[in-house]
């Protein structure tokens, strides 16, 4: 097992988080930031729920972010079940709460992942169109979504990355990517979205391990495949949690050094809130906290 790595290629790292839902959930999120916040990243991304489900805990939670942990912030902003007038208040909201980023998306039905989706009557009824509006409205950087092995509803990968153009197009800045494990898939995926004549960034999503059956369940429902070798690398380890995270953070950690040979340099690492997995893999990478930059956060 590698416990040591170091990657000589420079790269930048952004990190998601969601709201909280409750107060025990509340202090391990700040917790959280405040550890990763040492790591200087490009920017931090807090998701919203279809519908708004989640929109007084996200814009409460992308106000602590800009004013007082001073992290460049976007917030998701989904157009599920919302009319044009409730989305562009909420793009009024955001941008008096000073947000200069929205990650657009369409999101996923409210009644749930795997249901089929139906389009507001009076909303946007895609990505593509909600980064239009963004566009006209001004003063935002847009990033958008995308899918290595292809979103749940599409019919297929050409027909994904045709939606992927459309967003570009209508003014997308950079494309975040739905988690993967085989680096092989990816490489494929970019070079279909470049003969598309797609040319904005297009940003590895990293999801380090936290639990691999959870995972498995989840990676069903978004459209991710969890390849067999993972299941080879934890095994033996269900009831050893400190030898488990350490396989975890050598899985994160290879894939992002095996991706930066590839020409990679940037990468949005989901953190589930949770900073242990994510610290570990970015000392295994050779990155080292910035004291300077946590005492910013602190203050």
């Amino acid at each position: 097992m590698t416990s040591h790595r170091t990657t000589q290629t420079p790269f930048s790292v952004s990190f998601e988080f969601f709201p909280p839902k409750s107060v025990e959930m509340e202090d391990q999120l700040w917790q959280t930031v405040s550890e990763l916040a040492r790591y200087e990243p490009e920017f931090v991304s807090v998701t919203y729920g279809a519908g708004g489900t989640t929109k007084a805990p996200t814009f409460t939670t992308v106000e602590r972010m800009i004013g007082e942990m001073r992290l460049p912030t976007a917030s998701h902003l989904t157009c599920v079940d919302a009319d044009r007038q409730e989305t562009h208040q909420v793009i009024d909201d955001l941008k008096a709460l000073d947000v200069r980023h929205i990650v657009a998306l369409r999101g996923d039905p409210s009644s749930g992942i795997g249901t089929a989706y139906a389009p507001h009557p009076d909303g946007y009824a895609n990505a593509a169109e909600l980064v239009a509006a963004l566009k006209e409205i001004g003063g935002f950087e847009i990033s958008v979504s995308a899918y290595p092995e292809k979103h749940p509803e599409s019919a297929d990968v050409d027909s994904d990355i045709e939606m992927l153009k459309r967003k570009a197009d209508a003014g997308a800045d950079r494309a975040l990517t739905q988690f993967f494990f085989d680096n092989d898939v990816f490489e494929r995926y970019l070079e279909k979205v470049r003969k598309a004549g797609i040319t904005i960034p297009v940003i590895p999503g990293i999801m380090p391990i936290q639990n691999l059956s959870q995972l498995k369940r989840f990676a069903g429902r978004c459209g991710s495949t969890v390849p067999a070798f993972l299941d080879r690398r934890f095994e033996g380890f269900d009831d050893k949690p400190e030898e488990r995270a350490k396989v975890a953070a050598d899985v994160a950690a290879e894939q992002i050094e095996d991706l930066t040979h590839r020409g990679l340099h940037e990468f949005h690492i989901y953190t589930m809130n949770r900073a242990p997995l994510v610290v570990g893999t970015l000392e295994r990478l050779g990155r080292s906290p910035c004291e300077k930059a946590q005492a910013g956060a602190a203050a």
